[in-house]
């Protein structure tokens, strides 16, 4: 894409958000006053729904499409390390050697600590990602507990242990129907809070293995080589 393309489609953008901006902006009530238009429409639609509490209310009820461009943020972030980091293994497979990572030799104490942790910090990550609707977390809070849970067995020194459960052909599935699932749900505006929750905390979870996993292989290939 050309300079000239790239600034007429920031124009067009630009212009769309000052349009929609200068609207809302003439239609705010006015600064100190007693009417709260927003804020009645909260409660009123949080009551409505019977979310169980207003927050999540907001975030899913009344700005899911708002939550949709949070999770193609990280979305995107993923697929740009797995598409720039891709070029990992095309060094190994033209250089011919593949380096193979064995356990590492870590404390015996630091080893029970991941080894303990492990199995806690995922059934914490999915208790919050189930129970997101009951408090201000949810899907996305659960989603980093559960995509960074299993690295502790990496903290523990087994990196090939890692690679077995983390496969990440698997993820990167993972991660593009969750996200699917989760822009579907808010189109069609027949979402309920706890799906929403669970789809959020898939994809949040998969694009944190991806990119952990991606950053891993390169740091390893690099330690390998020394360069």
């Amino acid at each position: 894409m050309s300079s000239r393309v790239r600034m007429i489609v920031f124009a067009v953008g630009a212009l769309g958000m000052v349009v929609l901006f200068a609207t809302g902006f003439r239609r705010l009530p006015d600064f100190g006053g007693t009417f709260h238009p927003y804020g009645d429409r909260t409660v009123r639609e949080a009551l409505r729904q019977a979310t169980p509490n207003v927050v999540s209310s907001i975030n899913f009820d009344q700005r899911v499409l708002d939550t949709v461009g949070e999770e193609l943020i990280l979305f995107a972030s993923a697929l740009g390390a797995v598409v720039l980091l891709r070029a990992v293994d095309h060094e190994e497979t033209e250089s011919g050697t593949r380096h193979g990572h064995g356990a590492a030799e870590v404390f015996e104490a630091l080893r029970l600590v991941g080894v303990v942790l492990l199995p806690i910090t995922l059934v914490t990550g999915g208790y919050i990602v189930a129970h997101g609707q009951l408090s201000p977390g949810g899907g996305f809070q659960g989603g980093v507990v559960l995509g960074t849970a299993i690295h502790l067995i990496y903290l523990a020194g087994d990196y090939p242990a890692l690679t077995r459960l983390r496969p990440v052909p698997l993820f990167e599935v993972g991660e593009a129907v969750a996200a699917g699932a989760f822009v579907a749900l808010a189109l069609l505006a027949v979402g309920a809070v706890p799906a929403l929750n669970v789809a959020v905390g898939i994809e949040v979870g998969c694009a944190l293995v991806l990119l952990i996993a991606k950053f891993f292989d390169q740091a390893l290939l690099v330690g390998a080589d020394g360069r």
